[in-house]
């Protein structure tokens, strides 16, 4: 397999210029290839290398959020155009040797914060070692799983009217509460923005525009859906000549929501990619978002607990049919039924947050209550955890999450 761009782990991601961290029309292709050409892509973590492996969360306290997330990319797919689809097959995904370890942060309130940030306002980390195809931690004994590594960012280079339709939507929306903790959205920011090969006063020019990478968009972006992992396909709708594909913020493992922020085990790695491109896809199928076909291969599990969550807040008020507000419940219903069995909340919500579980919105039509689910499968645990009548098992104790110190 032909490796297209190459990363160096312990080199400043400023000096890679293969790499970059906002999305802009003008970034400089770095490499183009044709339709049916099968290739490599190395990725650095998210974070460009900002959090280490240590018993010391304050690494994910202070993490400089305004540089994230380094790509690498874009590449071209020579007769990529405007309105095509640009196809990617995602072959296999892997770890890099040179950096063959992964973490998980509950981000502090003040500094991105999380799902629950409410309840765990402060900042922990977690990391993790990898045993072939599963992870284990030394901050979360007892628990070990299978992982469906994937791509939590992927995805092509807005054109310029729609890099405008997404600063001016989001504006909106920050202008709302522009005092809130954390922000209602990244606006916007040329601190820290690394555009790639672009130079000069075009460089600053766009990175005072260019969206940041944070969330997910019509091109695709940090969608961060754990399905995308080996034989997968995904059809990016194109919006520029070559499309422009950029990828990184690999993941080992993650479960659905990914719900502590940087909730899923984070890590360098490879992804090998085939592409093609189908003309005029994005009217033929009426797309404007991507749209995927998961892979053959996924970790395979027997026995679930689920739990619920229906649109009424911790404090008891009721909401309508609010996803948002029932998959919240679902999570800390698990998180407080998991403590019975000696984790700790942090470690709970950490489980949550990289374990392959299953999230689903279950009920959407039963006013006022939606109802979400979320499904843990039992055999990662190192104890039982299905309800009996029987004495509860309980993990060791003394261990959780690093704190910063």
């Amino acid at each position: 397999m032909k490796t297209l761009i190459s990363v160096d782990v312990t080199s400043n991601p400023e000096k890679q210029d293969f790499l970059h961290n906002r999305w802009h029309p003008d970034l400089p292709i770095v490499s183009w290839v044709e339709p049916g050409d099968q290739f490599r892509v190395e990725c650095i973590d998210w974070t460009g290398g900002q959090i280490k492996d240590d018993n010391d969360a304050t690494d994910v306290k202070v993490v400089e959020l305004a540089k994230v997330h380094y790509l690498s990319g874009p590449i071209g797919v020579h007769g990529a155009e405007p309105g095509d689809l640009l196809v990617v097959d995602i072959l296999d995904l892997g770890v890099l040797e040179s950096s063959p370890w992964g973490f998980t942060g509950i981000f502090a309130k003040e500094n991105g914060g999380g799902f629950l940030t409410e309840h765990y306002p402060e900042a922990r980390k977690a990391c993790w070692n990898f045993s072939g195809i599963y992870a284990n931690s030394r901050h979360i004994p007892s628990v070990e799983f299978a992982g469906i590594m994937h791509p939590g960012l992927i995805g092509c280079l807005p054109s310029r009217e729609l890099l405008q339709t997404w600063n001016a939507r989001e504006k909106a929306l920050f202008d709302t509460n522009p005092e809130r903790v954390p922000p209602l959205c990244a606006l916007p920011s040329a601190g820290f923005a690394h555009m790639g090969r672009m130079k000069g006063d075009a460089a600053k020019t766009a990175a005072n525009e260019g969206a940041r990478t944070v969330p997910p968009r019509e091109h695709g972006g940090n969608c961060d859906i754990k399905n995308l992992s080996r034989g997968s396909t995904v059809y990016f709708p194109v919006y520029l000549k070559g499309g422009g594909l950029s990828m990184g913020d690999i993941h080992f493992s993650q479960g659905d929501g990914e719900i502590t922020f940087c909730g899923a085990i984070e890590m360098a790695g490879y992804i090998d990619i085939r592409v093609g491109v189908i003309k005029g896809g994005m009217a033929k199928y009426g797309i404007k978002n991507p749209i995927f076909k998961p892979g053959p291969l996924e970790p395979r599990y027997s026995s679930y607990l689920i739990f619920e969550g229906i649109s009424v807040d911790e404090a008891g008020k009721q909401h309508y049919l609010d996803v948002h507000v029932a998959y919240r419940q679902a999570c800390l219903n698990a998180i407080e039924y998991l403590k019975k069995f000696g984790f700790t909340g942090a470690q709970a919500y950490a489980i949550l947050g990289t374990a392959p579980v299953e999230g689903r919105i279950s009920g959407i039509v039963d006013i006022p209550n939606a109802c979400a689910t979320l499904a843990i499968p039992t055999e990662i645990f190192g104890v039982d955890i299905r309800p009996s009548s029987a004495p509860i098992s309980k993990i060791p104790a003394g261990s959780d999450l690093a704190l910063a110190k």
